[in-house]
């Protein structure tokens, strides 16, 4: 098949730096038996094409507004087509860019919305989802009307999509599992060590977190927090953990690639998720690709997994998360179960399926024109 996928970044020549791992998985199965090309909006000042990983990336400089996008996709397309289907990643601004361009090319399309399309979290920073703004509401349906299917990557937002009268398939976009071996075994604490994967941000929430590791400290559980994420906040919540004097309790790492997580997930005790937010998370497929258990909170993919494969607690409450950690940390034998049916999910769900039921989805458009 020939296959467009429209994206707003993740990918870069080096193929390490500014990169989302899962994508580049992704890219890199479907393009071993395919012709990809990869169309990036909004990411650099001017235009490039570069090889990736049996792909070809188009970086299609930064065009503005809704039609300038979608008149500087349909003219890339045009000049490396044709192809056989357009996939966009995310509703804004690729998915609605990718379905719009389908309908002009006549070339199906599939979108995948796997962030904040059917949410709105207006106390969240400056506000947070495309369920605030009425434009934004109004580009999330018409990318949805004009998909020839929609897909999510957890039944926590294919329940969010169904309240906003979209169907939905579910297709979760897997992590290479042999780059997160489990370790042989882990040795108990103390002390206790916890793992936090995520850009700082006011939805990813670590407010709440460090104010849960305030809590566990105090009564008293000897636990080191390693956050790993750029820091998006200049600084704040550095400032937090000392002013909740945390400062030898948490060790910020910043942004660090995959080969470096890795070695992090088999080192921790439990991985803590604080988001106000998310429709999926790669990083818990990470964790669970390590056979490390996770705490955290209500959403995608932990919503799905509580209380079986995961512990998820309402988002926001610090105390429910700091008593759920204490409960995981002193229960050995609960660690293990929950670690070895996540991990069971995970690599029956890994980036090698995600790339089949892509192919299979594709094929069936491709059927359903003729």
């Amino acid at each position: 098949m020939r296959i467009a996928l429209v994206i707003a970044g993740g990918v870069d020549r080096s193929a390490r730096e500014r990169v989302t791992p899962a994508l580049l998985w992704l890219i890199e199965r479907l393009s071993a038996r395919h012709r990809v090309a990869v169309f990036v909006l909004q990411y650099l000042d001017r235009p490039r094409t570069y090889p990736l990983l049996g792909a070809t990336v188009h970086d299609l400089g930064s065009p503005r507004g809704v039609l300038d996008q979608y008149s500087t996709l349909v003219s890339a397309m045009r000049r490396a087509g044709p192809f056989d289907v357009v996939h966009g990643y995310h509703a804004l601004p690729s998915g609605l860019a990718a379905a719009l361009a389908g309908r002009r090319l006549h070339v199906p399309s599939v979108v995948t919305f796997d962030s904040g399309e059917f949410v709105a979290l207006p106390e969240v920073g400056s506000g947070y989802g495309l369920q605030i703004r009425a434009r934004h509401r109004l580009a999330v349906s018409v990318a949805a009307r004009l998909a020839g299917r929609v897909t999510v990557c957890s039944r926590y937002q294919e329940r969010l999509a169904r309240a906003h009268r979209v169907e939905a398939t579910v297709v979760p976009i897997g992590v290479d599992t042999g780059r997160f071996p489990p370790p042989p075994d882990r040795t108990d604490g103390p002390p206790w060590h916890l793992l936090h994967v995520a850009s700082q941000n006011p939805v990813k929430d670590q407010t709440t977190l460090l104010q849960a590791v305030r809590l566990l400290v105090s009564r008293p559980l000897d636990v080191h927090l390693d956050l790993v994420g750029e820091d998006t906040l200049g600084g704040a919540m550095a400032s937090l953990a000392e002013r909740l004097d945390l400062a030898t309790r948490i060790t910020f790492h910043g942004f660090q690639p995959t080969d470096a997580l890795a070695a992090m997930y088999q080192r921790a005790h439990l991985f803590v998720l604080s988001s106000r937010h998310e429709a999926a998370n790669v990083a818990v497929l990470e964790a669970a690709a390590s056979g490390l258990p996770t705490v955290g909170t209500f959403v995608g993919y932990l919503a799905d997994w509580s209380p079986d494969r995961a512990i998820a607690v309402p988002p926001a409450d610090s105390t429910a998360l700091a008593n759920a950690i204490a409960r995981l940390l002193a229960d050995a034998p609960a660690r293990r179960t929950l670690a070895a049916a996540a991990r069971e999910w995970t690599v029956a769900h890994d980036a090698d399926w995600t790339a089949r039921r892509f192919e299979e989805l594709y094929g069936e458009l491709g059927r359903s024109q003729f």
